[in-house]
């Protein structure tokens, strides 16, 4: 059966999860800041992060066998290191999953961790193929790569593709790090945000940007601008391991992030989350560093480039986050009975660091990421909750 015969153009009723579509030249790139977000911050690595397109997908009702997706993906390659896996989309019908697929080539942004450089080289578009789909109507997601930038070209298939319209459910809206973006996980499916937004029946908005978390004023204005029933931030481990402020700046920096997020979203529930277990930051603050000795060996592992004594100067470490955002929701609680404090360590804590150790010192890995979402799951989204 020939799968290129219906071609649907791809609009923004069919994307969740985006909070905007750029035309390239190529297609369509979808975008998890806005671009008046965009524009405040020429940072590279947030500008990586944020068009990369972690929770969002493509979702439509059809009753087709075979549906082709062209797309131009952007892919990271490190120089001196193993290639790394091309990025995968997962297809559920249904909600559930079904089919996993990765585009080989497309472009590719070239990294040099050792001499903090980077180079763009050109790519062609590809086509992703699910078929043998199930006979009848049924919903289908397409989820795009949590770590890979993707232009959508064309959707095509052997029926029509109409889009579902809204769901229904309670919007989710989380903000946090590169671990929230999904850093380590296997699939878009497997992040423990879409974990636990599959537990809790919940849509998910993700603005998780890796090594981005660090309280800024743009990201807190798209927060407030944007419709959502429940809120988390997950705030700590970027501020440690880019050793972004200290400690006198911190506070009066995560009081202005809530109350900017409190004017679009008075009432709305909102969970502030500490850092997971990382040992390299517990006590020893950062700047977070590759070990050039690994990187020298083909492996990626950080260290913590601080020393524990110039905490006595106001730098940051994760035990001092947690007792100052403890200490921030806990006074604006008197005022705010909408406002909750999340220990991260109940996310990942002590025991669980014995038995699934972070392979790389900063990230979870594929069976941790699960295990954090089911846990948040059943932390936040409990009964009456939202």
């Amino acid at each position: 059966m020939n799968a290129t015969s219906i071609v649907t153009s791809i609009t923004p009723d069919f994307l969740f999860g985006a909070l905007e579509l750029e035309r390239t030249d190529a297609g369509l790139l979808p975008h998890r800041l806005p671009f008046r977000a965009r524009t405040q911050c020429d940072d590279p690595q947030l500008l990586m992060a944020e068009a990369q397109p972690s929770g969002v997908r493509l979702v439509f009702q059809t009753s087709a066998t075979a549906i082709e997706l062209e797309v131009l993906p952007t892919r990271r390659d490190y120089v001196g290191m193993p290639p790394r896996p091309a990025g995968v989309y997962d297809l559920r019908v249904n909600g559930r999953l079904e089919r996993q697929e990765s585009a080989s080539g497309g472009k590719v942004l070239r990294i040099d961790m050792a001499k903090g450089s980077s180079t763009l080289e050109p790519g062609q578009p590809q086509t992703l193929r699910f078929s043998d789909l199930s006979e009848g109507v049924k919903t289908v997601e397409i989820w795009l790569p949590h770590n890979e930038a993707t232009e959508l070209i064309a959707l095509r298939s052997d029926a029509p593709i109409v889009p579902i319209g809204a769901s229904g459910k309670p919007v989710w809206l989380h903000h946090g790090s590169s671990i929230s973006q999904g850093s380590n996980a296997a699939s878009p499916t497997g992040i423990w945000p879409v974990v636990a937004a599959d537990q809790a029946g919940v849509e998910l908005v993700n603005l998780g940007f890796g090594g981005s978390a660090l309280l800024d004023p743009f990201v807190a204005r798209t927060i407030r601008d944007t419709p959502a029933d429940v809120i988390s931030l997950k705030i700590g481990i970027n501020l440690v391991n880019t050793d972004l402020m200290r400690l006198r700046a911190f506070g009066p920096a995560m009081h202005g992030f809530l109350d900017t997020i409190r004017e679009g979203h008075p009432t709305t529930p909102l969970f502030v989350v500490s850092p997971i277990l990382c040992p390299i930051h517990e006590t020893v603050p950062g700047p977070s560093q590759a070990d050039l000795a690994s990187l020298r060996r083909g492996q990626l592992l950080f260290q913590a480039g601080g020393n524990a004594e110039e905490v006595r100067q106001g730098k940051l470490t994760l035990t001092l986050i947690r007792d100052q955002l403890r200490t921030i929701v806990e006074r604006r609680s008197k005022d705010d009975g909408n406002i909750h404090y999340v220990d991260g360590r109940e996310l990942y804590g002590e025991t669980d660091n014995e038995r699934l150790p972070l392979p790389d010192e900063l990230h979870p890995d594929a069976e941790t990421h699960r295990l954090m979402g089911e846990r948040f799951a059943g932390l936040v989204f409990k009964a009456g909750s939202i």
